[in-house]
């Protein structure tokens, strides 16, 4: 029991070690090879999360309504997969899945057929996190996925950590307006490839980049050791933190806030797949830590 609520798995290898709970199917803890916490705790005195799964959507929608057919259905930020219990389909020393299937409570949010499996595995030092999506129903299926580890921040080996992209990042980047996409971007706080963690980075909300060039980021201290986050399949990525709290949000997305000025039906929203019937789409990320 990682926080006496949440039923869980531990997973690992020397190198580095992974408890995931079974609520959510969310990481609920990573550690260095000395035990000490790389991810956020989720103290409630700032944000209760610690690296919620996005599915069926990534942000938020106009009204927290998912349009189908005409009929709105209520669908809060980031969708229904953080809120749902898994099952548990496999676990051995360094992995684990998850397994989560439509029934009547996700049919009132969100009227589609699923299946959605996570995979956990740790090898050495490289955590790697795979969702897979399948449409299980008869109908085509729009669905957007994403992922939303918060670390500690510092992390134990160093003050003042920056955030290092494998290319420049030039910009501009998307603004949030009431959790939604502002039709005016502003302009990225990213130096070359560096975006330093300033007081006030995060007042105006996620920082939010809709084509980055990267595929890769670094978080840590310069010089010192830190966690390259590695996102080859996903399109969008958010970076996100309430001012002044001690942790950082490093969030590759495949999908996105919709847009201040759209109401319409999911499958024509910005950022959704669209899967045939029975097809299914897998969206991974890899979390590194530097040798000692």
């Amino acid at each position: 029991m990682a926080d006496g609520r949440a039923e869980t798995v531990e997973i690992g290898t020397p190198q580095l070690r992974a408890e995931v709970a079974l609520h959510g199917a969310e990481l609920v803890r990573l550690r260095d090879e000395a035990g000490r916490d790389l991810l956020w705790d989720g103290d409630p005195a700032y944000w209760t999360g610690r690296a919620p799964i996005l599915f069926p959507i990534v942000g938020r929608l106009k009204g927290d309504r998912l349009m189908v057919d005409g009929v709105a259905h209520p669908m809060r930020q980031h969708g229904i997969a953080r809120t749902s219990d898994f099952r548990l389909m496999a676990h051995d020393g360094a992995s684990c899945r998850l397994h989560l299937t439509a029934d009547d409570a996700t049919r009132h949010a969100y009227p589609f057929d699923f299946a959605l499996d996570l995979d956990y595995r740790v090898e050495g030092a490289t955590l790697t996190i795979a969702g897979t999506v399948r449409n299980a129903g008869a109908i085509p299926m729009p669905a957007s996925f994403g992922f939303h580890p918060a670390f500690r921040r510092p992390l134990p080996y160093g003050a003042d950590p920056v955030v290092t992209f494998a290319e420049e990042e030039p910009g501009p980047i998307a603004a949030v307006a009431g959790g939604l996409l502002s039709d005016e971007p502003r302009p990225s706080p990213v130096e070359g490839r560096t975006l330093a963690l300033t007081p006030h980075l995060f007042d105006d909300d996620a920082l939010i980049f809709l084509s980055p060039r990267s595929r890769s980021v670094r978080y840590g201290t310069p010089g010192g050791r830190g966690l390259t986050v590695d996102f080859a399949d996903m399109p969008q990525l958010g970076i996100w933190s309430k001012p002044g709290a001690p942790f950082l949000c490093i969030e590759p997305w495949s999908g996105h806030a919709s847009p201040a000025g759209f109401d319409g039906d999911v499958t024509e929203k910005p950022g959704m797949a669209l899967l045939a019937p029975g097809e299914r789409r897998t969206f991974a990320m890899r979390v590194t830590l530097d040798a000692p």
